[in-house]
């Protein structure tokens, strides 16, 4: 049975909305605490008080990714740092187990004023590295985060993208236990990007993972499981595609009209060239019909080709017109490679989000089978865009 390394039971946490009441409830909190008693108080709402986290509860083991979902002001980033020990919850217990690499905010955790380099040292030695660890995980930081010849400047003159490169970097290549990721991934570039996901996957292996993301694909691409907050309660917590869906439902009226029951049905037709056996090198084709009841932007979509046990082998993005789907039947050509897979058998399966990125379009699990004959896996497991040739016929 795997190891449990994150357990909140009841976690709830209040904030004030007049900044000199916050002020005077804080030292009237200081107080209960000195006197020992529970911290916030007994669960009640003094004048001005909101909840934004309420009642909060979940467990999650070594290897799994949690997602959460929810409104901007739903709760997200306040429970996120409750589970960092940014700040202490009002009610309920947390407990954290191993090592925690967090990125929480840009730039959060780094000292403006010293480099890249001198902040690598400060966030290693924090997580309980030796000097003699962090020498020989420094390199590999830097090389992940592709800024080696910035890295001795302060990180105050660093761009977005490269705080984001060098914090992402930190929190995953010093072997955590836990990693927490808000957001953060929405920055940088697209390669970059596809690194990180790739490193995400890997650390599955051994760690748990949450991700705080608006991004359906994103949610739908790694977690297991997904909770829905609004207004800081759970208002769903059950596998990551039917949270999204629940999402959806939830929303008001007038965007459920347009998001339920867009599309009327996706078929594969078969491969290019006539035949299910590929060999290294060759291109995977297919030709996709999608009939949909009404018009919509498509903000993200890419093919996953999974092994039987549905294990990532190879992703690409797929660049659609910029038009996206128009109403009644859309027909494209989709091309990805070349591949170098492993000898086995091999589902292609696409998924496409609009509305923001925000609301799952397709997620399409049909069988497209295919076999490729090869002894050893040598290629990308992430392919740019620009190996993917998709168009409108």
């Amino acid at each position: 049975m795997s190891e449990t390394l994150i357990k909140v039971e009841g976690v709830s946490k209040k904030f004030c909305r007049s900044l000199k009441k916050s002020l005077w409830y804080g030292l009237q909190d200081l107080g209960r605490e000195m006197a020992g008693q529970r911290h916030g108080g007994n669960g009640e709402l003094r004048p001005d008080e909101f909840w934004a986290v309420k009642d909060v509860s979940f467990e999650l083991k070594r290897g799994e990714c949690l997602g959460l979902i929810g409104r901007n002001g739903a709760g997200k980033t306040t429970l996120l740092r409750m589970l960092n020990g940014l700040i202490k919850p009002d009610t309920g217990r947390i407990e954290m187990r191993g090592r925690v690499g967090a990125l929480i905010a840009l730039g959060a955790g780094f000292n403006p004023i010293l480099s890249g380099r001198e902040n690598i040292h400060v966030n290693a030695s924090i997580l309980g590295l030796t000097r003699r660890e962090i020498h020989t995980k420094i390199d590999e930081i830097i090389d992940f985060a592709e800024i080696s010849e910035f890295i001795d400047m302060p990180v105050q003159s660093y761009s977005s993208g490269m705080a984001v490169r060098l914090g992402f970097a930190v929190a995953s290549t010093l072997t955590p236990d836990v990693l927490i990721l808000d957001e953060v991934l929405a920055v940088g570039d697209a390669n970059f990007r596809s690194k990180c996901w790739r490193r995400i996957g890997e650390l599955l292996q051994n760690a748990a993972v949450i991700l705080v993301s608006h991004e359906a694909y994103a949610i739908s691409r790694v977690c297991d499981r997904a909770i829905l907050l609004d207004k800081g309660e759970v208002k769903c917590d059950a596998p990551a595609n039917e949270t999204l869906s629940f999402y959806v439902i939830s929303q008001p009226l007038e965007m459920q009209s347009g998001i339920r029951a867009i599309h009327e049905s996706v078929k594969y037709f078969k491969l290019h060239p006539i035949t299910n056996d590929l060999r290294p090198g060759d291109f995977l084709e297919f030709d996709l019909e999608i009939n949909m009841k009404q018009a919509v932007k498509v903000d993200h979509a890419f093919v996953n080709i999974n092994d039987p046990s549905d294990e990532v082998h190879a992703q690409s993005y797929l660049q659609f017109p910029s038009l996206g789907l128009s109403k009644g039947g859309n027909l494209f050509h989709i091309a990805i490679g070349p591949l170098f897979l492993s000898r086995g058998l091999f589902t292609a399966v696409i998924f496409i989000s609009g509305f923001g990125g925000k609301v799952p379009i397709i997620h399409s699990r049909q069988e497209l089978t295919f076999r490729f004959d090869n002894h050893i896996n040598y290629g990308p497991k992430f392919y740019p865009p620009g190996l993917v040739k998709s168009c409108l016929i």
